[in-house]
């Protein structure tokens, strides 16, 4: 298994998953206007109303900045770290609502708010799953940050070596 997981491609696929999911979301929020983005950080009743603007353009810009940087493959291992780091502060923001009982959107690929109560359950465990599943691969990432295609990784080795996973 540690072998399937460390390979090279195996790599290059977590990046270009994650660099996908992280521009969508951001590109979601930014596009969408800083109005609904603030309306879903404020829907979490985490952070006081005064910080939402300010959330409302850094959080997708960071989104959109880390999905640029995986895509070209520059800062692999301090890039997946930090979007382990995001990553698992949404967790912690959809686990804090379930918590307190509040049934809203989380707002991950723009929207957000209140929503009805029906169906809170299954559709906060899907998130916080499907969260999961992000943290890993940026772990994955951090662990064995070398991939095919990436910048940072130019004249190196070649990706179809087998010493291309352990170089560092």
């Amino acid at each position: 298994m540690k072998s399937i997981l460390s390979h090279p491609y195996a790599g290059l696929l977590s990046r270009l998953i994650l660099a996908g999911v992280l521009l969508v979301a951001g590109g979601a929020k930014f596009f969408e206007g800083t109005f609904a983005a603030q309306r879903a950080i404020n829907a979490y009743k985490i952070f006081p109303p005064s910080w939402a603007p300010f959330l409302g353009y850094a959080l997708p810009g960071l989104e959109i900045l880390l999905g640029i940087v995986l895509l070209i493959g520059v800062f692999i291992r301090l890039s997946s770290l930090i979007t382990a780091l995001v990553m698992a502060g949404f967790i912690a923001g959809i686990i804090s609502v379930w918590v307190r009982g509040y049934s809203i959107d989380c707002g991950c690929f723009g929207g957000g708010g209140n929503v009805a109560e029906a169906g809170k359950n299954m559709r906060y465990a899907k998130e916080i799953l499907r969260d999961l599943l992000f943290v890993g691969l940026a772990v994955r990432l951090a662990v064995w940050p070398h991939t095919p295609f990436a910048f940072e990784n130019l004249g190196k080795v070649k990706a179809d070596s087998p010493e291309f996973a352990e170089v560092d």
